[in-house]
């Protein structure tokens, strides 16, 4: 038996809104003393195979993704498979589950960011796991919400910095009592149940300047769209 700790949820910019590339993730995660990180990139796993393509890393790299389902964000660990946006989040957990992935529900009640608890709560039942610690709550209630439903459904509790700058990560720790340091063992542990989580909020300051740039962001891109075409 090894105990790990490990942050399950971290972007690098590989995600169109993470801002550090992957050996500077990876430089901090070892900083901080981690053990494995997950890299859970939106929408991609180019940042996942960054990190598995590096030559000694020095910590072990849970390849994974974010995945915008219909209803909402799913981590889906253990994997560098692109999966399919938009499709039904019961129909990606079945998907990802039956390729042997691991399936977490992140911030399953934060109303402004994809939250597939307000939407799906058959999914929280279907996934392997739920995020009750992460560290872009600064409130909390969200978390606790998260964390009463999981005991409910007898579900395995994960934490995740959800970092998308190398400050954060570290943020969301995981100690899991695993048989072995490798991937799969890891990722069988957590299903087990054999975790402890914990989280330490990241600054208010940050996620609300963060947040404010991608609302800026999305509304620069939705005014291109809709700007006329000059007919040549």
């Amino acid at each position: 038996m090894v105990l790990i700790t490990c942050d399950l949820h971290i972007h690098t910019s590989a995600s169109a809104d993470g801002k550090c590339p992957v050996k500077d993730v990876i430089a901090k995660a070892k900083e901080r003393g981690l053990d494995a990180i997950s890299i859970t990139d939106h929408d991609t796993t180019e940042g996942a195979k960054q990190a598995l393509a590096l030559k000694n890393p020095g910590i072990l790299i849970i390849p994974g993704i974010e995945v915008s389902t219909k209803q909402g964000h799913l981590l889906v660990l253990g994997t560098t498979k692109m999966f399919e946006q938009g499709k039904d989040v019961l129909e990606t957990i079945r998907e990802a589950k039956a390729e042997g992935c691991l399936t977490i529900v992140p911030h399953p009640y934060h109303r402004w960011r994809h939250a597939v608890g307000l939407h799906s709560p058959d999914a929280l039942q279907e996934a392997d796991a739920i995020e009750v610690f992460n560290s872009r709550y600064y409130i909390g209630t969200a978390n606790s919400r998260a964390a009463k439903v999981a005991k409910k459904y007898h579900k395995p509790m994960t934490a995740g910095s959800d970092a998308h700058t190398c400050q954060f990560v570290g943020y969301g720790i995981n100690i899991i009592d695993a048989e072995e340091r490798t991937v799969a063992s890891v990722l069988d542990a957590i299903r087990k149940g054999k975790i402890e989580s914990r989280c330490k909020k990241t600054p208010i300051r940050t996620y609300t300047s963060q947040s404010f740039h991608n609302v800026v962001r999305k509304v620069r891109r939705q005014t291109s769209r809709m700007k006329p075409r000059r007919v040549r």
